[in-house]
C-alpha cells in the first residue's frame, strides 16, 4: 500500500475517535442528564487510547495525537460531565 495512502488512512481514526466523544459530550449538555452514559467505560477507553498512544510509539505524528490522546482527553471529559450531572441529580 503506498505510504501516502496510509497517512490518509490514519486520520480516520484522528477524526472519528474524537468525533464520537463530541458527540457524547454535545448530547449529555444538550439533554443536561449522563443518564445512559457509563463513567466506567468511558474510563477505560481513555485509559486504553492513552496506553495505545505509548505502546504506538509514534509519539510526534499528528494522527496519533489527535487519534489517541486527543480523544483521551475527550473521553476523561464525558466522564467530569456525566460525574457533574450525576452530582446535581442526587
Amino acid at each position: 500500500m503506498p505510504q501516502e495512502l496510509i497517512q490518509i488512512i490514519g486520520f480516520f481514526p484522528a477524526i472519528i475517535f474524537p468525533l464520537a466523544s463530541i458527540t457524547q459530550l454535545f448530547v449529555m449538555y444538550q439533554q443536561k442528564s449522563a443518564k445512559g452514559v457509563s463513567i466506567t467505560a468511558w474510563v477505560m477507553v481513555a485509559v486504553a487510547n492513552v496506553s495505545l498512544y505509548i505502546y504506538t510509539q509514534k509519539y510526534d505524528e499528528l494522527q496519533s495525537i489527535l487519534a489517541l490522546l486527543g480523544a483521551a482527553s475527550l473521553n476523561i471529559c464525558v466522564v467530569l460531565l456525566a460525574l457533574h450531572f450525576r452530582r446535581q441529580d442526587m
